[in-house]
């Protein structure tokens, strides 16, 4: 049986393959966006700038398995609501079939606030990359489960030639091993299992044992309330990702603020040296 992952790429793959335009061409486009767009502002960087556990909040109207979360959902004023909150960077989707996102969406948020946005989507080629940079993202998601260790390091080499940092997204530590041997140094634990979908709130508690000191780690999924913050500060996450619980709030700069909370002294260390 074909998992939500499997559909979601296999659309994603199709629309790949089915696009014409020239790679060179992209490139130019990509560069020449850059004075416009001016220098990305990083993400890896943002999320260790502080001694809080720091948000990634996300700009999210649906997903596959809730549906409709948001239909009203307006990016901009979601954005300045989060940054008032003072989330350290924003995740906007722009899948449209799976997510009801766009790329419109990314432009208003990132527009509204000085704060770095991750493209969510569905990183599949190069033309995904150069796509992430004319919009103006300052990081791409790259999901380990749906690229080869070729491909993450040849996507994630074209998105920092552009300026761009690579969320790497792990399930397990396997993946997490994989890409670390590729030399992923901003990496995200997804808790949801590709599979079912369904939320396991240790998985990422488990992944980050192996995860060096020196990596910026993110946990993603499932997250709803500060005590989910403090479990996953303490097991030495520098940052979450959230969004479910945040653009159903009905206050999001209070329901980001809720979740920067402080670790317990000495939680990085509980990562690999």
């Amino acid at each position: 049986m074909a998992t939500y992952l499997d559909r979601i790429l296999a659309a994603h793959r199709a629309a790949a393959a089915a696009d014409r335009r020239d790679l060179s061409q992209l490139a130019v486009e990509a560069r020449d966006r850059g004075p416009a767009l001016g220098r990305p502002r990083g993400l890896a960087a943002a999320l260790r700038a502080g001694d809080e556990l720091a948000v990634i909040a996300e700009v999210k109207r649906a997903s596959p398995s809730k549906g409709m979360l948001a239909p009203q959902l307006d990016p901009a004023a979601t954005a300045i609501a989060y940054e008032r909150g003072g989330a350290a960077a924003l995740s906007v989707l722009t899948d449209a079939e799976f997510f009801s996102g766009s790329a419109d969406d990314l432009v208003a948020a990132r527009s509204a606030v000085g704060l770095p946005v991750l493209r969510k989507d569905f990183t599949v080629c190069p033309a995904d990359v150069y796509d992430a940079r004319c919009m103006g993202a300052d990081a791409i998601l790259l999901i380990a489960a749906a690229l080869s260790s070729a491909e993450l390091v040849e996507l994630a080499g074209l998105a920092a030639s552009l300026g761009l940092d690579a969320l790497v997204e792990v399930h397990d530590e396997d993946e997490a091993e994989r890409v670390l041997a590729g030399g992923a140094t901003l990496i995200g634990v997804n808790q949801r299992d590709l599979v079912t979908f369904e939320v396991d709130t240790a998985r990422a508690e488990r992944v980050a044992r192996v995860l060096p000191a020196g990596v910026v780690s993110v946990a993603e999924s499932g997250i709803r309330d500060a005590d989910d913050a403090r479990r996953l500060a303490d097991a030495g996450f520098d940052a979450v990702l959230v969004g479910e619980s945040l653009v159903t709030s009905p206050d999001p700069a209070e329901a980001v603020r809720a979740l920067r909370v402080t670790a317990k002294p000495g939680a990085r260390s509980l990562r690999t040296p």
